[in-house]
């Protein structure tokens, strides 16, 4: 079945209709060609899909589009700011806490969804808020690393 959905998807506003069995993930990669989102795992489990919904950090492969409708969503390629990347992106390069990129995405949306809600988080804050998010090749002290880094950045402590 299909319905009318509408959403903002990096501040611009989008109307669409939309098989009922599509996930958000989908609709972000086959129908707006937002492809930065990952598909992994496709069960929520791994983080490459997150983005953030309504100012939360969400894995997209668990939301039906249809449930998105009304929302704002974030992705990864929302987080450029004129042609630049972003703070968060930044740090991660800084840090070298980025080496095959798969997981990277959904990192820094996971980041992005901590800073705006904990502007100085703790290393504790940190794991909590990545835990969702796996990466098999950094080991995560970098991602950590490039998480202060950010904050710090942002006028937070490292």
């Amino acid at each position: 079945m299909k319905r009318t959905i509408s959403l903002t998807v990096n501040n611009r506003p989008y109307t669409f209709e939309v098989d009922d069995r599509k996930t958000l993930l989908e609709v972000l990669r086959k129908r707006l060609s937002l492809t930065g989102t990952k598909e992994g795992c496709g069960e929520g489990e791994c983080g490459a899909c997150t983005v953030i919904m309504d100012g939360q950090a969400v894995t997209s492969c668990l939301i039906l589009a249809v449930e998105a409708d009304g929302t704002d969503i974030e992705t990864i390629e929302g987080q450029s700011i004129d042609e630049d990347i972003s703070d968060v992106q930044q740090a991660f390069i800084d840090e070298g806490a980025v080496q095959c990129g798969f997981c990277t995405p959904g990192m820094v949306m996971s980041t992005e969804a901590l800073l705006r809600r904990n502007p100085n988080p703790s290393d504790e804050d940190i794991r909590v808020a990545l835990a969702g998010n796996l990466c098999r090749c950094t080991g995560y002290y970098t991602i950590i690393d490039a998480v202060k880094n950010a904050a710090n950045k942002r006028g937070g402590k490292k």
